[in-house]
């Protein structure tokens, strides 16, 4: 692969095919019940750096995918069609579960010997060893569909009932993959890890994160004003955080 060289190509792993117009890519993983559009509201670029959502199977444009089943798995599928666009500097981002799959990515392509990350952002998510102690695990079926329709009409939307229903269907299969997800001993990264805390986020606390400590030797903490899914807004200390590793 040359340095000139791009992805041009429609993969369905990518809502939009990687262009050549910009120095660097951020690749975004969205997280648990979600897809690419949890990044619809996102800019193109931020700043020299194209802004890339990751699209899962089993939801949005890929309903009719099979769904990834486990992390590793979902990992292990994305290496191929990410490669052609690894043809530059590019970093990732995953919030809350997303940054789960990104994290094994990384090791992925690491093992391939293929271009890491210059950044491993993640957003709103205990390490992967802790990632069994998520709330939304042990909710019941009547819970989750409660906590769905809360965070439709936070975005202000009015959940309907067919609306509720495919999106159940997503979220139990995801929730099966984090459920299986199993990591006992940290296992590094090449790169350096940027840990986004949102303040005021109701269910994972600063403190909650510091676990991600053991999976670089350089790891970062930031706090950025606003709760859980105040991400999908780009908010503009998210953008200043994200353009900080060009």
């Amino acid at each position: 692969m040359t340095s000139g060289s791009t992805a041009t190509t429609v993969s369905p792993w990518f809502v939009r095919p990687p262009s050549a117009a910009h120095p660097g890519r951020i690749f975004c993983f969205p997280f648990s019940g979600s897809g690419a559009s949890a990044f619809s509201a996102w800019p193109a670029a931020i700043d020299d750096a194209e802004i890339c959502p990751v699209q899962f199977p089993g939801r949005e444009n890929r309903l009719g995918h099979p769904h990834y089943g486990t992390y590793e798995a979902l990992a292990d599928s994305l290496v191929e069609p990410l490669e052609p666009a690894l043809d530059r500097p590019y970093a990732f981002f995953g919030h809350c579960a997303g940054a789960l799959p990104a994290y094994e990515t990384v090791l992925r392509l690491a093992e391939r010997g293929l271009p890491g990350p210059d950044r491993l952002f993640v957003s709103g998510q205990p390490a992967p060893h802790d990632a069994s102690r998520d709330r939304m695990l042990t909710m019941s079926e009547p819970e989750l569909r409660a906590e769905l329709e809360s965070f439709l009409r936070g975005r202000g939307i009015e959940p309907r009932p067919d609306m509720i229903d495919m999106g159940m269907l997503v979220l139990r299969r995801d929730h099966a993959a984090a459920g299986a997800y199993r990591r006992q001993r940290p296992a590094k990264v090449d790169c350096p890890i940027v840990v986004l805390h949102w303040r005021d986020d109701p269910d994972v606390s600063l403190d909650a994160l510091m676990g991600w400590r053991q999976y670089a030797d350089a790891v970062e903490f930031r706090v950025l004003d606003g709760g859980h899914y105040d991400f999908m807004n780009a908010p503009d200390d998210l953008r200043r955080q994200l353009s900080s590793w060009r």
